[in-house]
């Protein structure tokens, strides 16, 4: 029975899994930074390129 209550306990001591479990919270926060800074600078651009497009066709008009 001690074997078995060691047994438990070690595992719910142990850490090692922990690591994995953050790495992966790690990238999906990353990722998700990525996402919004692309989005934004994708829309940003737009904007950019649409107003030199007008520009363009005001000063050939």
């Amino acid at each position: 029975m001690r074997a078995l209550v060691k047994i438990c306990c070690d595992f719910l001591q142990d850490e090692e899994g922990a690591t994995a479990v953050e790495y992966g919270l790690i990238i999906a926060l990353v990722g998700a930074a990525i996402t919004v800074a692309v989005s934004n600078l994708g829309s940003g651009l737009t904007l950019v390129f649409t107003n030199i497009a007008n520009k363009i066709t005001l000063a050939a008009a």
